[in-house]
Protein backbone atom coordinates (compact mmCIF):
# COMPACT_ATOMS: atom_id res chain seq x y z
CA UNK A 1 0.00 0.00 0.00
CA UNK A 2 1.26 3.40 -0.51
CA UNK A 3 2.20 5.34 1.92
CA UNK A 4 0.21 8.83 0.39
CA UNK A 5 -3.24 9.40 -0.09
CA UNK A 6 -2.56 12.78 -2.16
CA UNK A 7 -4.28 12.86 -5.48
CA UNK A 8 -1.63 11.17 -8.27
CA UNK A 9 -1.08 13.92 -10.62
CA UNK A 10 0.57 13.00 -14.05
CA UNK A 11 2.51 15.90 -16.92
CA UNK A 12 -0.71 17.23 -19.46
CA UNK A 13 -1.42 15.12 -22.00
CA UNK A 14 -0.51 16.84 -24.87
CA UNK A 15 -2.92 16.76 -27.86
CA UNK A 16 -2.04 17.72 -32.06
CA UNK A 17 -5.16 16.15 -33.57
CA UNK A 18 -8.26 17.25 -31.33
CA UNK A 19 -10.58 15.94 -34.02
CA UNK A 20 -9.10 12.49 -33.99
CA UNK A 21 -8.86 12.22 -30.16
CA UNK A 22 -12.00 9.97 -28.55
CA UNK A 23 -13.69 12.35 -26.14
CA UNK A 24 -15.85 9.89 -23.43
CA UNK A 25 -17.65 13.39 -22.80
CA UNK A 26 -17.91 17.01 -23.84
CA UNK A 27 -18.92 19.97 -22.05
CA UNK A 28 -18.27 23.95 -22.28
CA UNK A 29 -17.17 24.26 -18.76
CA UNK A 30 -15.29 21.77 -16.64
CA UNK A 31 -15.50 22.22 -12.93
CA UNK A 32 -12.76 20.31 -10.88
CA UNK A 33 -13.66 20.40 -6.95
CA UNK A 34 -16.99 20.16 -5.82
CA UNK A 35 -16.80 22.39 -2.31
CA UNK A 36 -18.56 25.97 -1.97
CA UNK A 37 -15.92 27.60 -4.92
CA UNK A 38 -17.05 24.98 -7.13
CA UNK A 39 -20.71 24.77 -6.77
CA UNK A 40 -20.77 28.71 -7.38
CA UNK A 41 -18.49 28.56 -10.54
CA UNK A 42 -20.64 25.33 -11.94
CA UNK A 43 -23.94 27.24 -11.33
CA UNK A 44 -22.22 30.28 -12.61
CA UNK A 45 -21.61 29.15 -15.83
CA UNK A 46 -24.74 26.94 -16.30
CA UNK A 47 -26.54 30.43 -15.88
CA UNK A 48 -24.56 32.22 -18.16
CA UNK A 49 -25.51 29.59 -21.16
CA UNK A 50 -21.99 27.17 -20.84
CA UNK A 51 -23.30 23.16 -20.46
CA UNK A 52 -21.07 22.12 -17.05
CA UNK A 53 -19.90 18.62 -15.76
CA UNK A 54 -18.45 19.41 -11.96
CA UNK A 55 -16.06 16.70 -10.61
CA UNK A 56 -15.13 15.25 -7.02
CA UNK A 57 -12.81 12.80 -5.96
CA UNK A 58 -15.50 12.13 -3.29
CA UNK A 59 -19.29 13.17 -2.42
CA UNK A 60 -18.73 16.73 -2.75
CA UNK A 61 -18.40 19.47 0.18
CA UNK A 62 -15.12 19.40 1.23
CA UNK A 63 -14.25 21.58 3.99
CA UNK A 64 -16.90 23.79 2.97
CA UNK A 65 -19.24 21.35 4.14
CA UNK A 66 -16.92 20.77 7.20
CA UNK A 67 -16.62 24.50 8.16
CA UNK A 68 -18.95 26.57 10.63
CA UNK A 69 -20.62 28.22 8.02
CA UNK A 70 -19.65 31.54 7.95
CA UNK A 71 -19.94 33.82 5.43
CA UNK A 72 -17.84 37.41 5.70
CA UNK A 73 -20.50 39.56 4.83
CA UNK A 74 -20.42 43.82 5.55
CA UNK A 75 -21.78 46.94 4.09
CA UNK A 76 -24.34 47.05 4.85
CA UNK A 77 -26.53 43.56 4.86
CA UNK A 78 -30.29 43.37 5.72
CA UNK A 79 -29.05 41.48 9.03
CA UNK A 80 -26.71 43.85 10.11
CA UNK A 81 -29.44 46.44 9.76
CA UNK A 82 -31.87 44.21 11.62
CA UNK A 83 -29.41 44.04 14.72
CA UNK A 84 -28.88 47.82 14.39
CA UNK A 85 -25.60 48.27 12.89
CA UNK A 86 -24.71 50.88 10.34
CA UNK A 87 -21.93 49.30 7.80
CA UNK A 88 -20.64 50.63 4.23
CA UNK A 89 -18.37 49.13 1.43
CA UNK A 90 -15.73 51.69 2.18
CA UNK A 91 -15.84 50.66 6.20
CA UNK A 92 -15.49 46.92 5.33
CA UNK A 93 -12.68 48.04 3.18
CA UNK A 94 -11.23 49.80 5.78
CA UNK A 95 -10.98 47.11 8.04
CA UNK A 96 -9.56 44.30 5.55
CA UNK A 97 -6.89 46.30 4.50
CA UNK A 98 -5.68 45.63 8.14
CA UNK A 99 -5.89 41.87 7.39
CA UNK A 100 -5.50 41.71 3.69
CA UNK A 101 -1.84 43.70 3.67
CA UNK A 102 -2.05 43.95 0.11
CA UNK A 103 -2.14 39.84 -1.05
CA UNK A 104 -4.77 41.12 -3.88
CA UNK A 105 -4.91 44.77 -5.78
CA UNK A 106 -6.99 47.58 -3.95
CA UNK A 107 -9.41 47.22 -6.41
CA UNK A 108 -10.02 43.69 -6.17
CA UNK A 109 -10.89 44.47 -2.48
CA UNK A 110 -13.06 46.60 -2.99
CA UNK A 111 -14.97 44.79 -5.59
CA UNK A 112 -15.10 42.14 -3.07
CA UNK A 113 -16.58 44.59 -0.17
CA UNK A 114 -18.97 46.16 -3.14
CA UNK A 115 -20.21 43.06 -4.04
CA UNK A 116 -20.67 41.43 -0.33
CA UNK A 117 -24.72 42.28 -0.37
CA UNK A 118 -25.19 40.60 -3.38
CA UNK A 119 -23.19 37.92 -2.88
CA UNK A 120 -25.19 37.09 0.14
CA UNK A 121 -28.49 37.70 -1.40
CA UNK A 122 -27.04 35.21 -3.88
CA UNK A 123 -26.50 32.40 -1.31
CA UNK A 124 -29.91 32.94 0.06
CA UNK A 125 -31.91 33.05 -3.36
CA UNK A 126 -30.47 29.37 -3.06
CA UNK A 127 -31.91 28.51 -0.39
CA UNK A 128 -29.07 29.23 2.21
CA UNK A 129 -30.82 31.17 5.24
CA UNK A 130 -29.16 33.62 7.58
CA UNK A 131 -30.44 35.30 10.94
CA UNK A 132 -29.75 38.75 12.84
CA UNK A 133 -29.61 37.45 16.62
CA UNK A 134 -26.21 38.33 18.20
CA UNK A 135 -24.53 36.13 20.38
CA UNK A 136 -24.57 37.68 24.22
CA UNK A 137 -21.60 38.65 26.24
CA UNK A 138 -19.38 39.80 23.28
CA UNK A 139 -16.64 38.38 21.44
CA UNK A 140 -16.80 34.65 20.43
CA UNK A 141 -14.78 32.37 17.98
CA UNK A 142 -18.63 30.42 17.00
CA UNK A 143 -21.67 31.41 18.77
CA UNK A 144 -23.86 29.09 19.70
CA UNK A 145 -27.48 28.02 18.05
CA UNK A 146 -29.53 30.57 17.67
CA UNK A 147 -27.13 33.03 16.98
CA UNK A 148 -26.10 33.99 13.86
CA UNK A 149 -24.53 37.58 13.42
CA UNK A 150 -21.44 38.04 15.48
CA UNK A 151 -17.86 39.50 15.15
CA UNK A 152 -16.32 37.35 13.95
CA UNK A 153 -12.33 38.89 13.10
CA UNK A 154 -10.52 41.45 14.98
CA UNK A 155 -13.48 44.65 14.34
CA UNK A 156 -13.14 45.07 18.38
CA UNK A 157 -9.83 45.36 18.61
CA UNK A 158 -8.45 48.85 18.99
CA UNK A 159 -5.87 48.64 16.64
CA UNK A 160 -7.87 47.28 14.12
CA UNK A 161 -10.91 49.14 14.04
CA UNK A 162 -10.60 52.09 11.70
CA UNK A 163 -12.26 55.72 11.83
CA UNK A 164 -15.98 53.43 11.32
CA UNK A 165 -17.46 52.36 14.20
CA UNK A 166 -17.03 48.40 14.06
CA UNK A 167 -19.89 46.33 12.50
CA UNK A 168 -20.95 42.37 12.85
CA UNK A 169 -19.89 40.81 9.41
CA UNK A 170 -19.64 36.87 10.65
CA UNK A 171 -23.17 35.55 8.96
CA UNK A 172 -23.46 32.12 10.35
CA UNK A 173 -25.48 29.63 8.33
CA UNK A 174 -28.38 29.00 10.26
CA UNK A 175 -29.03 25.46 11.52
CA UNK A 176 -28.48 23.39 14.04
CA UNK A 177 -24.41 22.60 14.73
CA UNK A 178 -22.21 23.83 12.73
CA UNK A 179 -23.65 25.63 9.08
CA UNK A 180 -21.35 24.29 6.75
CA UNK A 181 -23.18 20.88 6.01
CA UNK A 182 -26.32 23.43 5.59
CA UNK A 183 -24.59 26.24 3.13
CA UNK A 184 -23.18 23.27 0.65
CA UNK A 185 -26.17 21.37 0.34
CA UNK A 186 -28.14 24.27 -0.78
CA UNK A 187 -25.59 25.01 -3.26
CA UNK A 188 -25.29 21.58 -4.40
CA UNK A 189 -28.97 21.19 -4.10
CA UNK A 190 -29.25 23.85 -6.38
CA UNK A 191 -26.40 22.46 -8.79
CA UNK A 192 -28.82 19.15 -8.96
CA UNK A 193 -31.70 21.73 -9.70
CA UNK A 194 -30.10 23.21 -12.82
CA UNK A 195 -29.29 19.78 -14.06
CA UNK A 196 -25.85 19.75 -13.79
CA UNK A 197 -23.78 17.10 -14.87
CA UNK A 198 -21.69 14.95 -11.92
CA UNK A 199 -18.63 12.91 -11.70
CA UNK A 200 -18.71 11.60 -8.13
CA UNK A 201 -15.86 9.22 -6.91
CA UNK A 202 -13.50 11.16 -9.72
CA UNK A 203 -10.11 12.58 -9.35
CA UNK A 204 -8.73 14.30 -12.82
CA UNK A 205 -5.19 12.99 -12.60
CA UNK A 206 -3.83 15.12 -14.97
CA UNK A 207 -5.28 18.19 -17.97
CA UNK A 208 -5.18 18.06 -21.53
CA UNK A 209 -3.52 20.48 -23.30
CA UNK A 210 -3.83 21.49 -27.06
CA UNK A 211 -0.44 21.11 -28.79
CA UNK A 212 -1.04 24.11 -31.17
CA UNK A 213 -1.59 26.99 -28.88
CA UNK A 214 -1.02 25.52 -24.95
CA UNK A 215 -5.06 25.97 -24.46
CA UNK A 216 -6.58 23.74 -21.34
CA UNK A 217 -9.19 21.64 -23.24
CA UNK A 218 -10.07 19.38 -20.77
CA UNK A 219 -8.79 16.52 -18.34
CA UNK A 220 -8.34 12.87 -17.98
CA UNK A 221 -10.24 11.57 -14.89
CA UNK A 222 -9.77 8.79 -12.56
CA UNK A 223 -13.33 7.31 -11.99
CA UNK A 224 -14.44 4.30 -9.90
CA UNK A 225 -17.67 2.99 -11.36
CA UNK A 226 -20.61 3.98 -9.90
CA UNK A 227 -22.91 1.54 -7.83
CA UNK A 228 -19.85 -0.63 -7.87
CA UNK A 229 -19.10 -2.70 -4.51
CA UNK A 230 -15.97 -0.46 -4.79
CA UNK A 231 -17.54 2.66 -5.03
CA UNK A 232 -19.24 1.96 -2.02
CA UNK A 233 -17.10 1.26 0.62
CA UNK A 234 -14.74 4.14 -0.80
CA UNK A 235 -18.01 6.02 0.24
CA UNK A 236 -17.83 4.82 3.74
CA UNK A 237 -14.51 4.91 4.42
CA UNK A 238 -14.11 8.66 3.03
CA UNK A 239 -17.36 9.45 5.15
CA UNK A 240 -15.91 7.82 8.18
CA UNK A 241 -12.52 9.46 7.75
CA UNK A 242 -13.77 13.35 7.65
CA UNK A 243 -16.22 12.20 10.51
CA UNK A 244 -13.70 11.24 13.03
CA UNK A 245 -10.84 13.33 12.38
CA UNK A 246 -10.93 15.69 15.11
CA UNK A 247 -11.03 12.29 17.45
CA UNK A 248 -8.73 9.57 16.33
CA UNK A 249 -6.67 11.94 13.05
CA UNK A 250 -4.34 8.68 13.02
CA UNK A 251 -6.71 5.78 12.31
CA UNK A 252 -8.25 8.20 9.57
CA UNK A 253 -5.38 8.79 8.09
CA UNK A 254 -4.97 4.96 7.74
CA UNK A 255 -8.66 5.07 6.35
CA UNK A 256 -7.19 7.61 3.90
CA UNK A 257 -4.31 5.05 2.70
CA UNK A 258 -7.45 2.45 1.84
CA UNK A 259 -9.24 5.25 0.47
CA UNK A 260 -6.16 5.67 -2.15
CA UNK A 261 -5.33 1.98 -2.61
CA UNK A 262 -8.91 1.33 -3.53
CA UNK A 263 -9.23 4.15 -6.32
CA UNK A 264 -5.34 2.90 -7.53
CA UNK A 265 -7.15 -0.70 -8.14
CA UNK A 266 -10.40 -0.05 -9.35
CA UNK A 267 -11.19 3.02 -11.10
CA UNK A 268 -11.05 3.68 -14.71
CA UNK A 269 -10.09 6.88 -17.07
CA UNK A 270 -12.37 9.03 -18.52
CA UNK A 271 -11.40 11.61 -21.00
CA UNK A 272 -13.37 14.90 -20.92
CA UNK A 273 -13.60 17.74 -23.09
CA UNK A 274 -14.17 21.41 -22.34
CA UNK A 275 -14.49 23.73 -25.25
CA UNK A 276 -14.73 26.87 -22.91
CA UNK A 277 -12.64 26.23 -20.08
CA UNK A 278 -11.65 23.76 -16.99
CA UNK A 279 -11.81 25.56 -13.42
CA UNK A 280 -9.67 24.73 -10.66
CA UNK A 281 -11.55 24.38 -7.03
CA UNK A 282 -10.12 21.23 -5.25
CA UNK A 283 -9.13 24.09 -1.81
CA UNK A 284 -5.94 23.90 0.03
CA UNK A 285 -3.13 21.76 0.81
CA UNK A 286 -2.83 21.09 4.57
CA UNK A 287 -3.58 17.24 3.59
CA UNK A 288 -0.01 17.10 1.77
CA UNK A 289 2.97 15.78 3.68
CA UNK A 290 5.68 17.32 0.48
CA UNK A 291 3.69 20.49 0.31
CA UNK A 292 3.80 21.16 3.77
CA UNK A 293 7.50 20.32 4.28
CA UNK A 294 8.51 22.39 1.38
CA UNK A 295 6.26 25.56 2.22
CA UNK A 296 5.36 25.52 5.57
CA UNK A 297 6.99 23.44 7.75
CA UNK A 298 6.52 25.29 11.04
CA UNK A 299 2.74 23.80 10.62
CA UNK A 300 3.55 20.68 10.37
CA UNK A 301 2.81 19.61 13.53
CA UNK A 302 -0.43 21.52 13.81
CA UNK A 303 -4.27 19.81 13.82
CA UNK A 304 -5.13 20.21 10.03
CA UNK A 305 -8.14 21.91 9.33
CA UNK A 306 -9.85 20.84 6.07
CA UNK A 307 -11.00 17.36 3.82
CA UNK A 308 -9.05 14.63 2.90
CA UNK A 309 -9.34 16.68 -0.84
CA UNK A 310 -7.11 18.96 0.56
CA UNK A 311 -4.37 17.68 -0.56
CA UNK A 312 -3.05 20.06 -3.45
CA UNK A 313 -4.31 18.58 -6.51
CA UNK A 314 -5.82 21.70 -8.00
CA UNK A 315 -2.50 23.51 -7.05
CA UNK A 316 -0.37 20.73 -8.65
CA UNK A 317 -2.78 20.66 -11.86
CA UNK A 318 -1.92 23.98 -12.54
CA UNK A 319 1.77 23.95 -11.90
CA UNK A 320 1.43 20.54 -14.54
CA UNK A 321 0.89 23.25 -17.20
CA UNK A 322 3.34 25.90 -15.94
CA UNK A 323 1.38 28.27 -13.57
CA UNK A 324 2.56 30.58 -11.10
CA UNK A 325 1.82 29.91 -7.45
CA UNK A 326 2.18 32.86 -4.40
CA UNK A 327 1.73 32.77 -0.93
CA UNK A 328 2.07 28.73 -0.69
CA UNK A 329 3.87 29.59 3.19
CA UNK A 330 1.10 31.37 4.51
CA UNK A 331 -1.27 29.38 6.87
CA UNK A 332 -4.15 30.27 8.97
CA UNK A 333 -3.41 28.83 12.25
CA UNK A 334 -6.43 29.19 14.98
CA UNK A 335 -5.29 29.11 18.48
CA UNK A 336 -8.97 30.23 20.07
CA UNK A 337 -8.88 31.59 23.40
CA UNK A 338 -12.36 32.78 23.72
CA UNK A 339 -14.33 31.53 25.02
CA UNK A 340 -14.35 31.51 28.12
CA UNK A 341 -14.98 35.00 27.67
CA UNK A 342 -12.44 35.53 30.98
CA UNK A 343 -9.69 33.74 29.20
CA UNK A 344 -8.49 36.93 27.36
CA UNK A 345 -8.51 38.69 30.16
CA UNK A 346 -5.23 36.69 31.47
CA UNK A 347 -1.63 37.23 29.53
CA UNK A 348 0.19 34.86 26.82
CA UNK A 349 3.66 34.21 27.35
CA UNK A 350 6.56 32.62 25.70
CA UNK A 351 9.11 30.17 26.64
CA UNK A 352 10.98 32.70 28.88
CA UNK A 353 7.96 34.17 30.20
CA UNK A 354 7.42 37.51 28.18
CA UNK A 355 4.04 38.54 26.81
CA UNK A 356 4.17 38.87 23.02
CA UNK A 357 0.52 39.30 21.83
CA UNK A 358 -2.71 41.56 22.38
CA UNK A 359 -4.94 38.51 24.21
CA UNK A 360 -8.40 39.49 22.22
CA UNK A 361 -7.10 39.78 19.11
CA UNK A 362 -9.11 36.77 16.48
CA UNK A 363 -7.38 33.37 17.21
CA UNK A 364 -5.79 33.22 13.78
CA UNK A 365 -4.21 36.35 14.86
CA UNK A 366 -2.75 34.90 18.03
CA UNK A 367 -1.90 31.50 16.54
CA UNK A 368 0.08 33.32 13.59
CA UNK A 369 2.45 35.03 16.77
CA UNK A 370 2.96 31.57 18.30
CA UNK A 371 3.70 29.49 15.31
CA UNK A 372 5.60 32.38 13.19
CA UNK A 373 7.32 33.92 16.13
CA UNK A 374 7.44 31.49 18.79
CA UNK A 375 8.58 28.47 17.49
CA UNK A 376 5.10 27.48 18.40
CA UNK A 377 5.25 27.57 22.42
CA UNK A 378 2.92 29.52 24.38
CA UNK A 379 1.18 29.38 27.83
CA UNK A 380 -1.81 31.87 29.16
CA UNK A 381 -1.38 32.95 32.48
CA UNK A 382 -3.97 33.59 34.35
CA UNK A 383 -4.49 34.54 38.57
CA UNK A 384 -7.04 32.94 40.89
CA UNK A 385 -10.12 35.06 40.61
CA UNK A 386 -9.45 34.55 36.84
CA UNK A 387 -9.16 31.32 37.05
CA UNK A 388 -12.09 30.82 39.34
CA UNK A 389 -14.29 33.15 36.82
CA UNK A 390 -12.98 30.79 33.93
CA UNK A 391 -14.31 27.84 35.04
CA UNK A 392 -17.63 29.44 36.20
CA UNK A 393 -18.16 30.75 32.76
CA UNK A 394 -17.39 27.26 31.31
CA UNK A 395 -19.37 24.78 33.32
CA UNK A 396 -22.39 28.01 33.30
CA UNK A 397 -21.73 29.99 29.96
CA UNK A 398 -23.76 27.65 27.98
CA UNK A 399 -20.57 27.56 25.41
CA UNK A 400 -20.50 24.88 22.41
CA UNK A 401 -18.67 21.15 24.16
CA UNK A 402 -15.95 21.60 21.97
CA UNK A 403 -15.43 24.89 23.26
CA UNK A 404 -16.22 24.31 27.17
CA UNK A 405 -14.91 20.75 27.74
CA UNK A 406 -11.29 21.40 26.33
CA UNK A 407 -11.20 24.45 28.57
CA UNK A 408 -12.31 22.46 31.75
CA UNK A 409 -9.95 19.94 31.29
CA UNK A 410 -7.34 22.63 31.02
CA UNK A 411 -7.94 24.15 33.68
CA UNK A 412 -9.07 21.57 36.53
CA UNK A 413 -6.25 18.86 34.85
CA UNK A 414 -3.52 20.02 32.56
CA UNK A 415 -2.68 23.34 34.21
CA UNK A 416 0.34 23.99 36.12
CA UNK A 417 0.86 26.48 39.07
CA UNK A 418 2.78 28.05 41.69
CA UNK A 419 1.82 30.58 44.70
CA UNK A 420 3.62 33.40 43.40
CA UNK A 421 4.66 34.43 39.79
CA UNK A 422 8.32 33.12 40.27
CA UNK A 423 7.48 30.27 41.78
CA UNK A 424 5.48 29.34 38.87
CA UNK A 425 7.90 30.17 36.53
CA UNK A 426 10.79 28.25 38.03
CA UNK A 427 7.66 25.18 37.47
CA UNK A 428 7.38 26.28 34.24
CA UNK A 429 11.23 26.24 33.24
CA UNK A 430 10.46 30.07 32.84
CA UNK A 431 13.08 33.17 33.48
CA UNK A 432 10.66 34.46 36.94
CA UNK A 433 12.26 37.98 36.30
CA UNK A 434 11.16 38.34 32.63
CA UNK A 435 7.22 36.47 33.94
CA UNK A 436 7.08 38.96 36.93
CA UNK A 437 7.83 42.00 34.65
CA UNK A 438 5.13 40.75 32.37
CA UNK A 439 2.60 40.50 35.04
CA UNK A 440 4.21 43.98 36.72
CA UNK A 441 3.89 45.78 33.53
CA UNK A 442 0.39 44.47 32.69
CA UNK A 443 -0.83 45.27 36.40
CA UNK A 444 1.02 48.64 36.22
CA UNK A 445 -0.94 49.75 33.18
CA UNK A 446 -4.46 48.65 34.52
CA UNK A 447 -4.02 50.84 37.92
CA UNK A 448 -2.74 53.94 36.41
CA UNK A 449 -5.05 53.72 33.65
CA UNK A 450 -2.45 53.97 30.53
CA UNK A 451 -2.61 52.13 27.76
CA UNK A 452 -2.15 47.99 27.79
CA UNK A 453 1.69 47.54 26.40
CA UNK A 454 0.41 44.95 23.73
CA UNK A 455 -2.77 47.30 22.95
CA UNK A 456 -5.62 45.11 24.84
CA UNK A 457 -8.51 46.89 24.90
CA UNK A 458 -9.31 48.30 28.43
CA UNK A 459 -12.39 46.27 29.03
CA UNK A 460 -10.69 43.10 27.93
CA UNK A 461 -8.00 43.76 31.41
CA UNK A 462 -8.31 42.44 34.17
CA UNK A 463 -5.50 42.51 36.97
CA UNK A 464 -3.53 39.20 38.00
CA UNK A 465 -2.37 39.92 41.46
CA UNK A 466 -3.97 36.77 43.79
CA UNK A 467 -1.96 33.51 44.01
CA UNK A 468 -1.99 30.76 42.90
CA UNK A 469 -1.09 31.81 39.53
CA UNK A 470 -2.25 29.44 36.68
CA UNK A 471 -0.54 28.75 33.49
CA UNK A 472 -2.22 26.92 30.41
CA UNK A 473 -0.46 25.65 27.57
CA UNK A 474 -1.62 26.80 24.28
CA UNK A 475 1.15 25.85 22.48
CA UNK A 476 1.15 23.59 19.14
CA UNK A 477 1.92 20.95 20.56
CA UNK A 478 -1.33 20.82 23.73
CA UNK A 479 -2.79 17.57 23.96
CA UNK A 480 -6.18 19.56 25.28
CA UNK A 481 -5.90 22.17 22.65
CA UNK A 482 -5.11 21.42 19.15
CA UNK A 483 -4.11 24.22 17.18
CA UNK A 484 -5.51 24.16 14.27
CA UNK A 485 -4.38 25.45 10.81
CA UNK A 486 -5.14 25.27 7.12
CA UNK A 487 -3.26 26.84 4.28
CA UNK A 488 -4.12 30.23 2.33
CA UNK A 489 -1.76 30.33 -0.92
CA UNK A 490 -2.76 29.15 -4.27
CA UNK A 491 -2.62 29.46 -7.86
CA UNK A 492 -1.86 33.31 -9.35
CA UNK A 493 -4.58 34.43 -11.12
CA UNK A 494 -6.01 37.36 -13.24
CA UNK A 495 -8.01 39.16 -10.29
CA UNK A 496 -10.96 40.07 -12.90
CA UNK A 497 -11.36 37.15 -14.04
CA UNK A 498 -9.48 34.06 -12.06
CA UNK A 499 -7.68 33.12 -15.16
CA UNK A 500 -4.78 31.03 -13.90
CA UNK A 501 -0.99 33.43 -14.81
CA UNK A 502 1.28 31.37 -16.14
CA UNK A 503 5.06 32.20 -14.93
CA UNK A 504 5.76 35.15 -17.05
CA UNK A 505 1.90 36.66 -15.91
CA UNK A 506 0.22 35.65 -19.11
CA UNK A 507 -3.16 33.78 -19.06
CA UNK A 508 -3.27 30.07 -19.91
CA UNK A 509 -5.77 29.96 -21.79
CA UNK A 510 -8.73 28.58 -21.09
CA UNK A 511 -7.74 27.79 -17.22
CA UNK A 512 -9.04 29.02 -14.41
CA UNK A 513 -9.01 28.63 -10.52
CA UNK A 514 -11.48 29.48 -7.51
CA UNK A 515 -11.14 28.80 -3.69
CA UNK A 516 -8.19 27.90 -1.94
CA UNK A 517 -6.49 26.71 -5.08
CA UNK A 518 -6.33 30.11 -5.60
CA UNK A 519 -4.96 33.14 -4.11
CA UNK A 520 -7.13 35.05 -2.97
CA UNK A 521 -8.76 37.39 -0.36
CA UNK A 522 -7.77 35.85 2.61
CA UNK A 523 -4.24 34.55 1.03
CA UNK A 524 -2.66 36.92 3.91
CA UNK A 525 -4.33 36.02 7.34
CA UNK A 526 -7.43 34.51 7.77
CA UNK A 527 -11.17 36.23 9.56
CA UNK A 528 -13.94 33.63 10.07
CA UNK A 529 -15.84 33.63 7.17
CA UNK A 530 -13.67 35.21 4.93
CA UNK A 531 -12.49 31.32 3.22
CA UNK A 532 -16.63 31.20 2.69
CA UNK A 533 -17.21 34.20 1.68
CA UNK A 534 -14.27 33.90 -1.01
CA UNK A 535 -15.31 30.62 -2.64
CA UNK A 536 -18.54 32.19 -3.64
CA UNK A 537 -16.82 35.43 -4.68
CA UNK A 538 -14.11 33.85 -6.32
CA UNK A 539 -16.48 30.75 -7.83
CA UNK A 540 -18.73 32.96 -9.19
CA UNK A 541 -15.81 35.36 -11.33
CA UNK A 542 -14.67 32.27 -12.12
CA UNK A 543 -18.03 30.46 -13.74
CA UNK A 544 -18.94 33.58 -15.36
CA UNK A 545 -15.55 34.44 -17.14
CA UNK A 546 -15.24 30.46 -18.50
CA UNK A 547 -18.72 30.90 -19.79
CA UNK A 548 -18.15 33.99 -21.26
CA UNK A 549 -14.67 32.60 -22.44
CA UNK A 550 -13.84 32.04 -26.33
CA UNK A 551 -14.40 28.61 -27.44
CA UNK A 552 -11.86 26.99 -30.16
CA UNK A 553 -12.94 24.02 -32.65
CA UNK A 554 -16.01 24.62 -32.32
CA UNK A 555 -17.30 23.09 -35.31
CA UNK A 556 -15.72 19.85 -33.83
CA UNK A 557 -19.13 19.57 -31.31
CA UNK A 558 -20.66 17.66 -34.22
CA UNK A 559 -18.38 14.89 -34.00
CA UNK A 560 -17.76 14.89 -30.35
CA UNK A 561 -20.08 12.65 -27.51
CA UNK A 562 -22.87 14.24 -25.90
CA UNK A 563 -22.21 15.62 -22.56
CA UNK A 564 -23.53 13.01 -19.74
CA UNK A 565 -27.10 13.22 -19.19
CA UNK A 566 -28.94 14.00 -15.92
CA UNK A 567 -29.45 10.18 -15.60
CA UNK A 568 -26.21 9.55 -15.40
CA UNK A 569 -24.96 12.56 -13.71
CA UNK A 570 -27.30 11.17 -10.71
CA UNK A 571 -26.80 7.58 -11.15
CA UNK A 572 -22.72 8.87 -10.30
CA UNK A 573 -24.04 11.26 -7.26
CA UNK A 574 -25.73 7.60 -5.65
CA UNK A 575 -22.92 8.35 -3.21
CA UNK A 576 -22.78 12.34 -2.77
CA UNK A 577 -25.51 12.46 -0.56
Amino acid sequence: MSHSFVTEISPPLVLQDLVAQHWDHECDVLVVGWGAAGASAAIEAHDGGASVIVVDRFRGGGASAKSGGVVYAGGGTEHQQRAGYQDSPAAMLDYLKHETRGVVQDSTLERFCRDSVGNLHWLESMGTPYNHEMPPGGKTSYPQDGYYLYYSGNELVPAYRGDAAPAPRGHRTVGKGHGGVVLYSHLQEACRARGISSLAQSAVRRLVVDGEGGRVIGAEIWSLPAGSKEARLHAKWAQRAEKLQNLAPAYCNRLRLKLSALEKQYAKPVLVRAHQGVILSTGGFIFNRDLMREHAPRYRRNFKIGATGCDGSGLRLGLSVGAAADHLGNVSAWRFINPPQKWPKGIAVNRRGQRFCNEEVYGATLGHAICEDQDGAAWLILDKALHRQSIRQALLGGYWWFQSLPALVLMLLGSKKGKTPAELAQRMGMEPAALEASIAAYNQAISSGQPDPQGKSAESCQPLRQGPFYALDISVGSPVLPLGALTLGGLKVREESGQVLAGDGQPIPGLFAAGRAAVGIPSNLYVSGLSLADCVFSGRRAGVAAACSEAIATDERAVTPQPLTTAQGAENDVFNG
